[in-house]
């Protein structure tokens, strides 16, 4: 019987096993009130023997009949002014039971919705049924299991994004201390490594504020006809001597007949240097990056493929979500903050693309796939 999972049946059945059970209870009230009270008149059985031998005329009754049948309407009515009111008392109790396993369930869904509203994720709900609140109970622990995900990795930033800000901060402290005591002589490598510092607390608040408007679907994008070839040799011509200097292989497969793709050229070179600072970080000496693009009929996809560290399957469904880092100590140190990727996904998918990775497991590589619409497709769209 499946059909009784869903609620509305279960209402239903409900509502009609208390008219049936007031209905039973009708009956068999007033049986059992007509049954106690009629009581043979013997007048009556008289009256009935005068009419049958014809002592009695057709236009006149017994007063005994009479009596009977006052007494009989008068038992009738005790009997259905009773029932109903047992009828009535029998419905309220169902009524009340049924009710009150329905409302328990979504009380218990209220509270713990209230309370992750006021911040307790770890409030779980324990709705154990096979309906539609099992489902609803089941989606709001998904939820606040979610939002506790979220705010430890939350915390987990603000505590990152200080050690990030009191690193810089504290080198061009000590510096300009030393350079004002006479400590340090004013040379131009001194100089030079307060500007590096500087660069880092700039880049780290670039890269946040571009979060909070990628989050709030502020990002001003401006596609238009693109020659993708010509993007991406710019790009692998850029990161050419960071991979010279780390000893790391820098690979590309671009095919000489790629059509033009609807892009905005700044955003585009800002995905293409995520990943390839992403996959630059994770990949160690005498590794390989490969960047790679194929033609479709609607859509250019592009590859960014690493023989790094790779990723695990728990964590590859999670690496797009902002703050989530797969390995919190080896980002710290090469200086990530869990959001590059965040960014990249939000760029993506404000061309009309789609962003997405793979691994084979740690150790293995990752491979990272984007695409971008062609500009013929999306002129004859137009």
């Amino acid at each position: 019987m499946g059909w009784l999972r869903h609620l509305r049946w279960k209402l239903f059945v409900s509502h009609l096993s208390i008219l049936v059970i007031g209905v039973l209870v009708l009956l068999a009230t007033a049986h059992f009130l007509a049954s106690t009270q009629m009581v043979p008149d013997p007048q009556l059985s008289l009256g009935q023997s005068a009419s049958e031998t014809g002592q009695v005329t057709d236009d006149t009754q017994p007063a005994g009949a009479i009596s009977q049948q006052v007494h009989f309407q008068a038992v009738v009515d005790q009997s259905m002014l009773i029932s109903a009111f047992a009828a009535l008392a029998a419905a309220v109790v169902v009524s009340l039971f049924v009710s009150r396993r329905i409302v328990e369930p979504l009380q218990e869904l209220t509270f713990t919705s209230q309370r992750l509203a006021r911040g307790h994720y770890h409030e779980r709900t324990t709705t154990r049924s096979d309906d539609e609140l099992a489902d609803l109970s089941q989606s709001i622990n998904q939820l606040a299991e979610a939002l506790e995900q979220t705010e430890q990795r939350r915390l987990a930033l603000l505590a990152d994004v200080a050690h990030e800000l009191r690193t810089p901060l504290t080198t061009i402290e000590g510096y300009m201390e030393g350079l004002i005591d006479g400590v340090i002589a004013p040379e131009e490598h001194i100089f030079a490594m307060i500007q590096h510092e500087a660069a880092r607390l700039k880049w780290l608040i670039e890269e946040l504020a571009l979060l909070s408007r990628a989050e709030a679907g502020q990002l001003r994008v401006a596609p238009r006809p693109l020659a993708l070839r010509v993007s991406l040799r710019h790009v692998i011509a850029q990161f050419q001597p960071q991979f010279n200097a780390k000893g790391v292989y820098l690979a590309s497969n671009l095919p000489p007949d790629l059509p033009e793709i609807m892009a905005d050229p700044d955003r585009l070179e800002q995905i293409l240097i995520n990943l390839l600072s992403n996959a630059l970080r994770y990949t160690a000496a005498d590794g390989q990056v490969t960047i790679a693009a194929e033609a479709h009929d609607y859509f250019v996809q592009i590859s960014v493929r690493d023989t790094g560290i790779g990723i695990s399957a728990e964590h590859l469904p999670h690496i797009f979500e902002r703050f989530y880092r797969v390995d919190k100590s080896r980002a710290r140190h090469s200086g990530g903050t869990g959001i590059g990727l965040t960014i990249t996904r939000h760029l993506v998918y404000a061309q009309g693309g789609e962003i997405w990775a793979d691994s084979d497991g740690p150790g293995r590589g990752t491979t990272f796939y984007l695409t971008l619409p062609v500009h013929d497709a999306v002129a004859a769209a137009a």
